[in-house]
């Protein structure tokens, strides 16, 4: 991850903490990280997630891997460095809106595991929710939502993940969603479930 360049700086503390921000809201902060292939359903899932719980009078905010690469990380391609460092300024702006009482959810292939766990190491424990999107390669070249793998496979995309490009799943997601066969609102239903079984839909 990166190193601390700037000096002479210093932390200032806040006087309205965490804590008040999340009891202002009704709820506790968590990010929800949905990785998986691309195709697998990740930022569907997430904005069906993100619609039930704005209808449930939660505060979200959701991060999706394209629309951030339009701006905040429009600078950075696909190279393992690159896709590291997306990943890293993901992790640190969702550590802030988690930080403001947010449930975040975050859609992002994340391939690699190391990047993953950076990101849940910035967090204090339970607030990093690692949502496995399991689809299949099969299964998400049969729906290239984008015409992306029918790219990659003729040669027009280098890098491409799970073709020329690794993707290492998670081994100990705290919830792992089947989208190689179930509806998108079953799957959405199932991490609502999820947040309320575990607390983080009350203060």
């Amino acid at each position: 991850m990166a190193d601390q360049k700037a000096t002479n700086v210093h932390w200032h503390d806040h006087r309205v903490s965490s804590d008040d921000r999340k009891k202002l809201k009704g709820q506790k902060s968590c990010v929800l990280w949905f990785t998986g292939l691309s195709g697998s359903g990740k930022s569907t899932i997430a904005n069906t997630v993100d619609h039930k719980l704005a209808e449930m009078g939660k505060h979200t905010y959701l991060l999706d891997g394209d629309n951030i690469r339009m701006g905040l990380n429009k600078n950075l391609g696909f190279s393992a460095e690159d896709r590291t460092e997306n990943i890293r300024r993901i992790g640190e702006v969702s550590k802030l809106f988690s930080d403001a009482g947010l449930i975040t959810l975050t859609a992002f292939i994340s391939p690699y595991r190391e990047d993953r766990d950076a990101v849940r190491e910035l967090l204090t424990d339970g607030e990093f929710v690692e949502v496995y999107v399991d689809a299949s390669l099969e299964t998400c070249e049969a729906r290239d939502p984008k015409g992306l793998y029918k790219k990659a496979r003729a040669g027009e995309i280098k890098g491409f993940t799970g073709i020329d490009a690794p993707y290492e799943a998670p081994e100990k997601a705290e919830l792992v969603l089947d989208s190689n066969s179930k509806e998108i609102d079953d799957l959405a239903d199932e991490v609502i479930a999820f947040l309320e079984s575990k607390g983080y839909l009350s203060a």
